[in-house]
């Protein structure tokens, strides 16, 4: 390994960068890189009978489940509520101590146009925060890194503007872990999500078949498609087409980075380059993504 990277993927909710980045997280915590989880929010608001309290620990206890599966850090703000975070000065501050302690050489958040207002506030801290981590009179308490972070918005499906794929990565090779790291979510997975999409009479009751049912439909192994499946809403619903929407809508991008076998790969995570971190030039590129 010619250098241990430090990726750090940050989000607002425990699941949300499990969803999204999953997969690469897996891909550098097996080759022996750091990588952390930070959700800003505690989970609070995701259930419908539990309270919030009860909730928001079990959601923790859900995370470190899932960073014994993946091997990385899982970190949540257990003292910020769901639906409340907000991109004011003080969280900003908070982010940036945060940013500057695991000192990142890439960092992974969502882009600002997105339904759930938390997920915005995340992505605007995380712009906020991406010049100010190199100065060095911004909370000197902590200090300032030497060099900006690449930052990388992970692939949404919304139009406001559209998803531009700058980068996509195979990650067949660790779907399976990342199924693993969602059905961890117990509470979102086979609770939560099911009500708010009115499927939790669906849920099966034994552990294995409620793996199998994270996971369907199934992708079929012949290579053909439902094409009507990447038009339907997914928040909410995993699945094995969920987790295809992205190479299958980014084929070109496969093709270019991984040749004829990009035209064999249906499990890929995109992700587009936020401009306020440092370039991705094609020596970073190179030094960054090594899959």
């Amino acid at each position: 390994m010619a250098k241990q990277i430090r990726a750090m993927m940050i989000g607002a909710h425990p699941d949300d960068l499990d969803f999204r980045c999953g997969g690469i997280a897996v891909k550098y915590a097996r080759a022996g890189h750091k990588v952390k989880f930070l959700a800003m929010c505690n989970g609070s608001g995701g259930h419908h009978i539990m309270s919030p309290k009860e909730i928001s620990e079990r959601r923790y206890k859900e995370t470190q489940r899932v960073a014994e599966i993946a091997g990385i850090e899982y970190d949540v703000w257990m003292d910020s509520e769901d639906c409340e975070l907000m991109a004011d000065l003080e969280t900003r501050k908070r982010l940036v101590r945060e940013i500057r302690k695991f000192n990142p050489d890439v960092i992974f958040c969502s882009r600002p146009n997105d339904y759930h207002p938390d997920h915005r506030s995340a992505s605007q801290l995380v712009q906020d925060a991406s010049y100010v981590v190199i100065v060095p009179h911004f909370c000197p308490d902590v200090p300032a890194m030497k060099k900006a972070p690449v930052i990388l918005h992970f692939y949404d499906h919304f139009q406001n503007p559209p998803f531009k794929a700058d980068l996509m990565i195979d990650v067949e090779d660790a779907i399976d872990e990342k199924f693993e790291m969602q059905a961890a979510h117990e509470s979102q997975m086979f609770e939560w999500l099911p009500y708010t999409k009115g499927t939790l009479d669906q849920v099966p009751a034994d552990p294995e078949e409620r793996k199998e049912w994270l996971r369907q439909p199934r992708i079929p192994r012949d290579g053909s498609l439902d094409m009507s499946m990447f038009t339907k809403n997914l928040i909410g619903s995993p699945s094995e087409y969920r987790e295809a929407a992205a190479a299958v809508k980014f084929r070109d991008k496969l093709i270019e980075r991984y040749g004829e076998k990009g035209k064999d790969i249906y499990f890929a995570e995109g992700f587009s380059v936020c401009e306020y971190g440092a370039p991705l030039s094609k020596e970073a590129e190179q030094e960054l993504f090594p899959f």
